[in-house]
Order: C-alpha cells, then structure tokens, then sequence
C-alpha cells in the first residue's frame, strides 16, 4: 500500500491482513461468475426450469443480503476473526454439498448454505480492514486492491468455468471453492488479529426477520410475476407479504437504540446515494451476466469455454480498474469514479441492443461493448464502500460495511429477477434498455449526491443526540478536496 508505517499493536502486518480479505471476496465473487456459465449445464443435467436458474442464483443472493449486517454486528461483537473463520468453514462445506446435489430443489437448498457463510466474508473483511488500515488514504487504496479481486474473479470465472465444465461437468465450479477456502482459514488462523468494537451493538432478531422476510417475499413475487401472473394468488400474497414487512420495518427501526438498519442513517443524502448506487449498479452486473450467459451460450450456441473468452474484455478492465478507481477516491473523492462507472455501464447497455440484433454479431464490437460495462463496474466498487465506510462511526465498522454488501446483494437479487426473465423470456432489447437505465440512475446519483459528500455524510442521529435541522458534520474517508 506504499507505506512504511509500522503497524499499529493488535493490527497485524497489514499486507498479509489484505492478501487474506481478499481470498474471502474472492471466494463470494468467484462464485457469482463462475456459475454463471455453468448455468446451462446444470439446466441440462438437472432438467431444471429457467425459474429453476433463477432461483440458484437469487436464494445465494437473499440469505446473503438477509444477513449481511447481522453478521456485521456480530463480529463487531463477537470477534471478526472468529466470525471470518465461521463463515470460512460454512462456505467451503455448502460449496462441498452444492457439488453433490442430486436435484435443483437440493441445489438451491445448499446455495443457502454457502450464503450464510458468505454473508460473514465481506463485510467482515472489510471491518478487518479497516482496523488494519486506520489511516483514510491508505485505507481508500487498500479498499481499491480488495475491489480489484471481483474483477480477478469477473476474469478468472468464465474462463475457468469454460474449461472446467466440458471437462469435469458444472459440479467442478464449486470444487474450486474447497482448495480456496482452506487456504484462507489456515491464513487467517496464522495472521488475522482479533479485533471487537468497543461498543457493539446488541442483536435485533425481530428486525433480522422482517428484513429476510422483505427481501425473500419480493425476490418470489418478481420472479414468479412473469411466469404465474402478477395477479395470480400466490405472487400477489408475496407482494402483500413484502409491503407489510417494510411498512413493520421502518417505524420498528426507528423506535430502537441499536437497530439492525437504522433508517435514520439514510437522512445523509451521500450514505442513500451510495446504497442506491450499489443496488443499480449490481442490478446491471447480475442481470448483465445472465443475459449474456442466455444470449452467447443460447442464441449463438457458443461453448463454456468460448463464451468465457468473449466475456475477457470485460473481466480485464474490471480487474484493472478498481485500484485507479481507489486512487481516485483517495485524492479526489467519489464523484468522477462515479460519473465513469455509470457512463459506462449505460453505454454498454445501449450498445448492446445494436449488436445482439445479428445473428452475427460484430466481433468487435462485442467487445467493445464488454469492455465498456468492464469499465463501468470497475469504477463502481471503491466510492460505493468508501462512502459507507467513512458514513458511520469506526466502531460500527462492520455494520457500515455490512450495510454497503448488503444493497449490492438486493441489487444482484432483482437485477438476476428483473432483467433475467426479461432475457429468459426473450426480450432481449428491454434487457439491454434495462441495464442501459442502471447505468444512468448511477450517474444521476452521483451527479446529486457526491458533491454534497462533505456537508451531509455522518453517522445519524441518536436517542441520546437528537437530529438537528441542518445536516451532519462528515468523518471524511479520506483527504479530498471538497468540490471533487
């Protein structure tokens, strides 16, 4: 990270603190794009429905963003190193029990599995994180390098997807998991450092329940919509279920000292941006990824393997993007960063709808439009976490970054539920036009948001301090100057 500083007592040795975080998101990504191009295969092998895929991907997606900021609280409260090493195990083990799934039912069952102990990953990594990198700027470029492992995983997925699913069949991709995993858990034994929050915040089941059953009732009703009918009882009673949760939630939330997601922390109008910008912005990925997956292994009946190498444009600038994007954030703020990523993911999306209408599509053109959402995802990730991070006290590190991982994961869940049945079912171009309009909520957000970073951002008010009309006093991430 550039520095020479000694680490700080309890901090461990930064670097290696990071190459073991990074091994966890590698982990939770890899396994997004990854199955993606298996996805086919296991339609085949399995005689699963398109719904049937769906549900692969969204029941990882839902456990993950259902839990997310509990388990960000519970490592502040419990230990991070412990709840790392927990979510470690439970991962390594459903990747194991996804491999021997007999049918999809069982499939989607074990998927929750690894959710559970992927939604103690990420947001922990990143509390560790920022416990070993206290200093703002070097934190902002520690952040970029951890954000560089999902385009290493954008660019080592499909590729090693399509090599191993001809040879060794789709079970292969979650094989992979296994070595991994057991590397990180040795790893983080021998060299991650307990660390706790002076003031943890205690656990609110009742609001833990409400959130899973908002996002799994919603998650239903949009996939099923589509297929059973938005009007037909069973999406109608999710939809129902879904409101009725969220009406709870709110005044629920607001009511309690140390709630699990407080809705007053959404009053900083740079905290909003970046949540919702995560959730447009994952949105596009997911619903990117299978449509591309329908597209290149159906419409123009590609290999695995051949499908993977036309994604690499894509993969590599979200590889090399992220630390710039970390750099960028750390001198000058989120702003720009945010304004690229947006630009390019609509622009990706729009270009898309030209080149898919051939049943020969311009080869270079094809990858130009991958490169271009490459880029856009590869500016993304840094302001988002950034933001969030700096948003919200030191001690609740974990809740703050659990909060960020979380609206990435409803964004992946409606992003696969949305723009995938509109692949699915062969609206193609209103999948493209889809992602074209994630691509311009983000830029509109940032355009709204970012330059008001330095007046709004802040943790919210408490009980025991109470709102004031004018807004919150920022923690800034990093040095930047206030008009970036």
């Amino acid at each position: 990270m550039g520095s020479t500083r000694a680490p700080a007592p309890g901090r461990g040795r930064p670097p290696l603190v990071l190459a073991v975080c990074c091994l966890g998101v590698l982990l939770v990504s890899l396994d997004t794009t990854i199955l993606n191009v298996a996805l086919p295969a296991i339609r085949q092998d399995l005689d699963s429905s398109v719904t049937g895929l769906q549900w692969t991907l969204d029941a990882y997606t839902i456990v993950l963003a259902a839990l997310l900021t509990s388990t960000g609280s519970a490592a502040d409260r419990l230990g991070r190193k412990r709840v790392f090493r927990l979510g470690l195990m439970l991962f390594t083990a459903g990747s194991t029990l996804c491999s021997l799934a007999p049918t999809t039912a069982w499939l989607v069952t074990f998927r929750t599995v690894q959710a559970a102990g992927g939604s103690m990953l990420t947001p922990v990594a990143m509390a560790i994180l920022t416990h070993a990198y206290p200093h703002p700027r070097e934190r902002a470029r520690a952040i970029g390098a951890w954000g560089a492992v999902v385009g290493l995983s954008m660019a080592a997925g499909p590729v090693l997807g399509g090599l191993l699913v001809p040879w060794a069949g789709w079970r292969s991709v979650f094989w992979v998991n296994v070595p991994i995993g057991l590397a990180a858990l040795l790893l983080t034994t021998l060299h991650i450092p307990e660390s706790r929050a002076p003031h943890p915040r205690r656990p609110d089941p009742v609001g833990q329940i409400l959130v899973t059953v908002l996002l799994g009732t919603l998650t239903y009703a949009l996939i099923e919509g589509p297929g059973a009918g938005w009007t037909s009882p069973p999406v109608m009673a999710g939809l129902i279920a879904a409101a009725g949760a969220l009406a709870w939630l709110v005044p629920y939330e607001s009511r309690r000292d140390e709630p699990l997601i407080d809705p007053r922390l959404f009053r900083s109008a740079p905290f909003s941006g970046a949540t919702a910008t995560a959730v447009f912005a994952f949105a596009a990925l997911s619903g990117f990824l299978f449509a591309n997956t329908v597209y290149l292994q159906g419409d123009l009946g590609l290999s695995p393997l051949e499908a993977g190498l036309r994604l690499l444009p894509m993969a590599a600038l979200s590889l090399l993007c992220p630390p710039l994007s970390g750099r960028i954030v750390g001198s000058r703020g989120p702003r720009a960063p945010l304004l690229i990523a947006g630009a390019g993911i609509a622009s990706s999306g729009a270009l898309a709808t030209l080149v898919t209408r051939s049943a020969h599509p311009s080869p270079l053109l094809l990858s130009l439009t991958y490169a271009l959402f490459g880029l856009g995802f590869g500016f993304v990730n840094a302001p988002v976490t950034d933001t969030a991070v700096a948003g919200l006290p030191s001690s609740q590190a974990g809740v703050a970054a659990s909060i960020a991982a979380t609206s990435r994961q409803v964004g992946a869940a409606l992003g696969i539920a949305l723009i995938g049945a509109a692949a699915a079912s062969g609206a193609r171009s209103a999948a493209w036009w889809a992602i074209t309009g994630c691509g311009l909520a983000v830029v509109a957000l940032a355009a709204a948001t970012a330059r008001r970073a330095a007046a709004t951002a802040g943790p919210p008010p408490t009980k025991s301090s109470p709102a004031s009309p004018g807004p919150v006093p920022v923690r800034r991430a990093s040095p930047v100057r206030e008009d970036a």
